[in-house]
């Protein structure tokens, strides 16, 4: 069974967010993950995690205006140089964090500007904030989409984001693979994993449809969670699901799952 990492954006929403590091340390977490951590001190989420023995094993870069509907502004022609600054505070906020990953949303096609143009300036941006994040000793990731859930994302199946990493040629960017999303555009998904897994830094997982716990729907879990194990993942996997009631109601798939 790999190590999970709770998705404090989607679980134990019941609880004001920083009370969910405490509530994920109970429910037998050792690790946590979140979209962002820029709404906090970073000094305040650091005393969390290590009041609680947890590990922060990822988050995003800043990605525009969220709340306003932005999903990532890495394929924008005419934001590069807030890409840029938002590349210098992520690393100081991993840093504090003990952080050692970076996802970086490509965002959605603006308008007036072609795939090419946004092709571009994605490849650009992630060659500037790769190169920038390796001497920090922090990886860089790309997570495709799928384009239900988020229409008109950029980034949306798994072999457009492997040729994204070749044409960026560094040693230093990596795929997220999100089961979920993969599954809604493509399936595959125990081929892919073994096909990609040397490129692959993280894992997220939910399940489709509903974007629920694992075992809820038509992914078979159990048997994607042993296949990783007999490819030697080490990583964390992250539960970046929405719990059908509460969160701990819905954590049993754990134990049943890894029976």
């Amino acid at each position: 069974m790999p190590r999970l990492a709770a998705n404090l954006s989607m679980l134990f929403t019941e609880l004001p967010f920083l009370e969910r590091f405490a509530a994920a340390r109970a429910a037998g977490f050792g690790a946590v993950e979140y979209l962002f951590p820029y709404e906090f001190p970073k000094e305040e989420l650091a005393a969390r995690l290590r009041a609680n023995g947890l590990k922060q094993v990822l988050h995003n870069l800043p990605a525009g205006d969220w709340a306003a509907g932005e999903r990532g502004i890495a394929c924008h022609p005419g934001r590069v140089d807030e890409f840029r600054a938002g590349v210098d505070r992520a690393i100081l906020y991993a840093h504090a964090l003990d952080c050692g990953q970076l996802n970086c949303l490509a965002g959605k096609l603006p308008g007036g500007v072609t795939r090419e143009q946004a092709h571009a300036t994605f490849v650009a941006n992630l060659k500037y904030a790769a190169a920038t994040l390796r001497p920090e000793g922090i990886r860089l990731l790309i997570e495709p989409i799928n384009s239900w859930d988020i229409p008109g994302f950029f980034l949306t199946r798994t072999e457009q984001a492997i040729a994204i990493l070749e044409e960026v040629a560094s040693d230093n960017l990596y795929l997220q693979y999100d089961v979920y999303h993969a599954q809604r555009m493509e399936g595959e998904l125990a081929a892919t994993l073994q096909r990609y897994l040397p490129q692959i830094a993280h894992i997220q997982v939910a399940d489709n449809p509903g974007r629920n716990e694992p075992g809820t729907g038509e992914i078979n879990y159990a048997f994607l969670f042993r296949h990783l194990d007999a490819l030697g993942w080490r990583g964390h996997v992250g539960c970046e699901y929405r719990p059908r009631t509460t969160t701990l109601e819905g954590l049993g798939w754990i134990t049943g799952i890894a029976r």
